[in-house]
């Protein structure tokens, strides 16, 4: 599979926007500083670094000249999976990603409270997506971060 596969059917082709992926590698930095509050609920500080996961995963689709239709459903399950086609994660981060997103879902739609270890392994995985995002983008797309 590989992202032009998915052109029509939960993406669409973009030029890459070297100012939309500065603001979401920013708005991302925010969201994982936000996420470190201990003082916030466990929900909240799982939520938000979710959505730094969320912002890192979809500067990277941007990078490639792609983003989601979030007209169709899915959207969130495509930015997490095209995360080996893009930076080149293994297969087994993004299970793990993808397994945040469900929770994620579980905790928004049911209520049900999200746990200290969910919390921490949120955290853990936004900042080595952190990391990886902005490595792979200074060296497969250095003009986007000028």
């Amino acid at each position: 599979m590989t992202l032009d596969n998915l052109v029509g059917i939960g993406l669409e082709a973009i030029p890459p926007d070297s100012g939309a992926i500065r603001k979401l590698l920013s708005a991302a930095a925010r969201n994982r500083r936000d996420a470190s509050i201990t003082q916030l609920s466990n929900e909240s500080r799982f939520d938000t670094a979710y959505k730094a996961v969320m912002q890192m995963a979809n500067a990277a689709l941007q990078a490639q000249g792609f983003r989601t239709l979030t007209s169709k459903p899915g959207h969130h399950q495509i930015v997490i999976q095209s995360l080996p086609l893009t930076v080149g994660i293994p297969r087994e981060t993004m299970i793990c990603l993808d397994s945040l997103r469900k929770q994620r879902n579980i905790a928004d739609y049911s209520g049900d409270l999200v746990t200290d270890a969910a919390v921490q392994a949120c955290l853990e995985q936004a900042e080595a997506l952190w990391l990886a995002v902005n490595d792979w983008l200074r060296l497969k797309h250095p003009q986007l971060l000028e």
